[in-house]
């Protein structure tokens, strides 16, 4: 644990720590984090750092502070990860898998390439283009419904773009990197929300006549070779709730 090497700060060390213990279920909610005191002593640290380590949490939704008892466990829906998001954790560990998230209901078809999909591809509308579907779930219901768009011709390279399985060997964009020996060298990201459609609906599994009030988030990423082409286009429709974070260092 506190001797872990890692460039990070303590404080930040710290809350990643009980982060993932939150997020893949490990605290659930209720419980009580050590107290400052404890906090200092186990990481071996000042007193000001673990309460640093606390406030992030606090700050980042995970957990409350209650008066008089201490720091509880909250419980509350992990937030969406982009597609980009998704590549990187893929990247690192070899999974597009969240902390605590599993994945179904994997679909893949030949279709059509509508109007939307053939300009993020730069292809004529109507080009056949690999459809990849699938659910990202975490014990609150579903954080997201993901698409991925490929270009028809890598179906042959990799057949397994086109079956509805969960894929082996890495994601879809690291098997296209394989097969072509051309790392993906830049990404294109949009974030946006729009009111549940119908569609939205049928694939996020909701009764669309409730739809619920608040608006969707909606990620999009397109992701390029080192020849600069266009591989893929992934969309990514957020579960009703679900906020979209990210986090990066800041250097003073």
């Amino acid at each position: 644990m506190a001797g872990q090497a890692d460039n990070r700060a303590p404080y930040a060390r710290i809350a990643a720590h009980y982060a993932e213990l939150i997020a893949s279920g490990q605290l659930q909610p209720g419980t009580l984090l050590p107290s400052i005191k404890k906090l200092s002593e186990e990481w071996n640290v000042s007193t000001a750092t673990a309460e640093k380590a606390l406030r992030k949490l606090r700050n980042d939704g995970l957990v409350r502070g209650i008066h008089g008892i201490g720091t509880e466990v909250m419980d509350l829906p992990a937030p969406m990860s982009s597609g980009s998001q998704r590549q990187d954790r893929g990247r690192r560990t070899g999974s597009s898998w969240g902390s605590g998230e599993r994945s179904d209901s994997h679909q893949a078809a030949v279709v059509p390439a509508p109007a939307e999909v053939a300009e993020a591809l730069d292809i004529e509308p109507g080009s056949d283009v690999i459809r990849r579907r699938r659910v990202y779930r975490d014990r609150h219901g579903i954080v997201a419904h993901s698409t991925s768009w490929i270009p028809a011709r890598y179906a042959k390279l990799i057949p397994q773009l086109t079956m509805s399985e969960r894929l082996t060997g890495g994601t879809s964009l690291q098997l296209i990197a394989e097969a072509t020996g051309h790392p993906i060298s830049h990404r294109i990201d949009t974030a946006s929300a729009r009111l549940l459609t119908a569609e939205d609906a049928q694939l996020l599994e909701l009764d669309p006549s409730d739809p619920p009030a608040e608006p969707v988030v909606v990620m999009t990423a397109k992701f390029v070779n080192s020849e600069g082409s266009i591989v893929e286009y992934g969309v990514d429709l957020g579960g009703p709730g679900r906020t979209w974070r990210t986090e990066s260092e800041v250097s003073s």
